[in-house]
């Protein structure tokens, strides 16, 4: 059992169950209902046209925005180049329903995640987590150390060639 519907200007292919991301919609309530049905398939082989308005339903699961694609305009021979970036924003829909013809065809209920209990730190372990910290922070590395006490630092001298010293020199005897 699949639905073609139209949101945004494109066309997808649904089936109740099916986690969709369409052009960022306005949802009433978190749901979402195409009304823009193209075909209909009730069961394998059978494609076509409802008879009388199809519904498909949908519940919005999340909002959010694509990934950065990069725009690059470039002009040869005139120096002219221009990149910039864009983010389309998306709403995430999961079908819930499909309705044609007298029939309905829903999505199995998801079941409710339960949050996962946060775990508590026992007033010992805290302070032995704080006096493990300031051990480690007492004692400098050794790197650390000789920098600090004003290690030597290694400075390159120029080299110059014995061909450009010679030149130098006998300008300097006229």
């Amino acid at each position: 059992m699949y639905a073609v519907i139209r949101a945004g200007g494109k066309q997808y292919r649904v089936a109740p169950g099916d986690v969709i991301r369409i052009e960022s919609t306005p949802a009433s309530h978190g749901t979402v209902e195409f009304g823009d049905v193209l075909a209909v398939s009730g069961s394998e082989g059978q494609v076509g046209l409802p008879k009388q308005p199809a519904r498909v339903v949908g519940t919005v699961v999340e909002e959010g925005r694509h990934e950065k694609v990069l725009v690059f305009h470039y002009k040869r021979k005139k120096q002219y180049k221009k990149l910039r970036g864009h983010r389309q924003n998306y709403t995430a829909v999961r079908i819930t329903e499909i309705a044609f013809d007298g029939q309905s065809f829903k999505a199995p209920e998801l079941p409710v995640r339960q949050p996962k209990p946060k775990k508590t730190e026992t007033h010992e372990e805290h302070h032995e987590d704080h006096a493990h910290e300031a051990h480690a922070h007492a004692k400098p590395h050794a790197k650390h150390a000789a920098a600090k006490k004003g290690g030597a630092k290694k400075v390159a001298k120029k080299k110059t060639s014995g061909r450009a010293a010679t030149k130098k020199s006998s300008k300097k005897k006229k």
